[in-house]
């Protein structure tokens, strides 16, 4: 069971309101690690909520104890800062991970839903684990259940965002690779 977590800098802040939250992508190892959860999901609505559920790093230190943590999507801290050619930042924000989790429930996430920044991003992941001394983990970012339902949840967010299938500027995914893969397509 787990969370992808949104994590800003200030849970109670109101201000930057194009503040770019960090995915945060937490599982429980246990009983303690599912109360953990459940108590982040509450107070990231009830304390942080300002477009998203936001938890910050002293909801983390208070409900970490239980919990494996995945450095998260493109969307992840980690991966921003190595998009944006920061490798030590990259490198101090999964030491902090670290710190708090401990390096047995820390893993560098790495995902190919055939995005080309994904895959220019692969190396990058690789070589932090390696700097950092942590293992790595593939997964797949799910929007749909099979690889036939793309078109349906394209047509999906053209509903949720008031546009149409032809609109140029209209918000997609960039590929088709957004369901849930086998084991054999991982």
């Amino acid at each position: 069971i787990g969370l992808e977590l949104y994590v800003a800098t200030d849970r109670h802040s109101r201000a930057g309101v194009k503040e770019r939250f960090g995915h945060l992508t937490l599982l429980a190892r246990d009983r303690t690690g599912y109360k953990n959860l459940v108590k982040l999901s509450t107070r990231a609505y009830l304390e942080g909520y300002y477009y998203k559920p936001r938890a910050d790093w002293e909801l983390l230190e208070e409900h970490h104890e239980g919990l494996i943590v995945l450095t998260g999507c493109m969307s992840g801290r980690a991966s921003r800062l190595l998009g944006e050619g920061d490798e030590e930042a990259a490198l101090a924000e999964v030491q902090r991970l670290v710190a708090l989790f401990g390096a047995e429930n820390v893993f560098v996430e790495l995902q190919d839903s055939g995005l080309p920044e994904q895959r220019e991003l692969l190396p990058k992941l690789a070589r932090l684990a390696e700097r950092a001394g942590l293992r790595t983990v593939a997964t797949n970012d799910v929007h749909y259940l099979r690889h036939d339902d793309a078109y349906a949840h394209d047509a999906l967010l053209c509903i949720q965002t008031q546009s149409n299938l032809g609109d140029e500027d209209r918000m997609r995914f960039g590929s088709d690779e957004f369901y849930f893969k086998t084991a054999d397509e991982m």
